[in-house]
């Protein structure tokens, strides 16, 4: 039995509530068992002296294999910037204990910034091995976040990704592509069986599953839904990134002759486990479709302005009934793994939409994304994002003498608009305390940052060398994004136009 009491706080319950609650929390198990005055028990005690405890963020969307890439690329426009990311002619295999490293710490700065549970949509270079997959999830299981991992992999050739991309590659550039590394079906089907198998539940049920097509252009209908049947035969979450980019929304077009939201809707897959992730260059039918459907949106306005994207329509998407969740997306398109920014960000950016300013996202929405909307597209049996009985013990405290909160006027604008992550002193997740004082409790972070040191050298050659790589193909990918923007879809997400 793990029993911990947090003594003296003052509580934010929800994001429905306006005010703080002084309280003791009383956990058992994971779970809190109790919320009252002056609580007595003889168990573990953490007295935090009056400072502010808030449920625990919830980041429900990021690559955890680009946080060695922090800082490397000027802003770029999606298409183009994959070449980086994810170069499409790579070969070899990834190294296990890097894949940890590198995963070890994106988790660490989460953990360290309140934020206690994640969803991963987890890429290799350029294939899947049981080995990485290990890697991840048993980095994350030993760190002590709440983690749910999928396994994005692209199964069709690079240039049926994108329109026009085809047609305009010189035959030898088309020739390799169609020979470079891929996954199959088959394959990642065989990934997601270990997955399920080794992973799904462990941690005491900190870890979990979920399932990815990356996006539904990077994959055949047959694999769709085969990813969509293991959604349903285990209630996954199924991670899918529908319409982030105008290119995207010719593509539909060109390639389906439909956009993405209907092509989805119209295979069978777009139901209430469906993740969809950016969501931007939607028009009203899509929203209504997405309303319909039950899936959730996951809303990433930090990297979507990073990278030119355009800004989501959040008003719209919250009238069909869409209920929003709230990313930060990679460590190479945010830059960091602080989800305050993303909070801010979203909190501010739609009052570029203009029109009805009792219309824009107040904090009340903006909190409830990151904690209601996240529990929901988690699909965990525990309650999550809110401090009450019954609830997953995930807590994070903050210092009320943080300069967010002098003077304290509105616990819920101070933690949306002022509040950067500096204030976070200790985290709790599944009831044991994983940040303390500021440092880690289950993993040695100084070593951590010693091992990084170490590869340092080697992650800045090879960002040089990636460079190098991605000059080969970039002019043909610069053409089919200026083509695409040329192209009249009816509406745009780009701001000024």
């Amino acid at each position: 039995m793990r029993d911990l009491l947090i003594r003296n706080g003052n509580l934010l319950l929800s994001a429905d509530h306006e005010n703080l609650l002084r309280a003791d929390v009383l956990i058992r198990d994971g779970v809190i068992v109790q919320i009252a005055p002056e609580l007595s028990a003889d168990v573990e005690t953490l007295d935090v002296a009056g400072d502010i405890v808030i449920p625990g963020l919830i980041n429900a969307h990021v690559h955890s294999p680009g946080n060695f890439m922090r800082g490397t690329l000027e802003g770029l426009p999606l298409e183009v910037f994959m070449l980086y990311e994810v170069p499409p002619l790579a070969s070899g295999r990834e190294d296990p204990a890097r894949v940890r490293l590198r995963t070890l710490i994106g988790a660490a700065e989460m953990l360290k910034l309140g934020i206690t549970s994640v969803m991963d949509d987890a890429f290799f270079v350029p294939l899947t091995t049981p080995e990485a997959i290990d890697a991840i999830a048993g980095a994350y299981d030993d760190i002590g976040i709440r983690a749910t991992l999928a396994l994005d992999q692209p199964i069709v050739v690079e240039y049926d990704k994108y329109p026009f991309l085809k047609d305009i590659l010189p035959p030898d550039l088309r020739r390799t592509m169609e020979d470079a590394p891929r996954e199959t079906a088959e394959g990642m089907l065989a990934h997601y069986d270990h997955l399920i198998r080794e992973w799904h539940g462990a941690g005491q049920g900190r870890i979990a599953a979920a399932v990815s097509c990356s996006a539904p252009q990077r994959a055949t209908p047959d694999y769709l839904r085969a990813l969509h049947g293991l959604s349903q035969t285990h209630d996954l979450p199924f991670f899918c990134h529908i319409l982030e980019t105008k290119l995207q929304r010719v593509l539909g077009i060109e390639k389906f002759g439909m956009s993405l939201i209907r092509y989805v809707d119209q295979l069978g897959i777009l139901d209430e486990r469906m993740l969809v992730i950016h969501s931007i260059w939607v028009d009203d039918e899509d929203i209504a479709i997405l309303g319909a459907s039950g899936a959730s949106v996951a809303h990433n306005p930090v990297c979507n302005l990073r990278l030119g994207s355009g800004v989501m329509p959040f008003r719209k998407l919250r009238d069909a009934g869409v209920p929003i969740c709230l990313g930060t997306d990679e460590a190479v398109s945010d830059d960091s793994h602080n989800l305050w920014g993303a909070i801010k960000t979203a909190g501010v950016v739609h009052a570029i939409s203009g029109g009805d300013y009792a219309r824009w996202p107040k904090a009340q929405e903006i909190l409830a994304a990151v904690w209601d909307g996240g529990h929901r597209a988690m699909r965990r049996p525990q309650r999550l994002g809110r401090i009450e009985t019954g609830a997953a013990a995930d807590l994070a405290v903050l210092d009320a003498r943080g300069a967010a909160f002098q003077p304290l006027h509105d616990i819920r604008r101070a933690l949306v608009l002022a509040e950067a992550g500096a204030s976070v002193r200790h985290t709790v997740v599944d009831g044991l305390v994983v940040v303390r004082d500021g440092r880690l409790t289950r993993i040695d972070e100084d070593l951590l940052r010693a091992d990084l040191r170490r590869l340092e050298p080697q992650l800045r050659a090879e960002a040089v060398a990636l460079r190098a790589g991605a000059e080969q193909l970039e002019p043909y990918y610069r053409q089919i994004v200026a083509r695409a923007a040329a192209t009249d879809v009816g509406f745009s997400r780009w701001v000024g136009q």
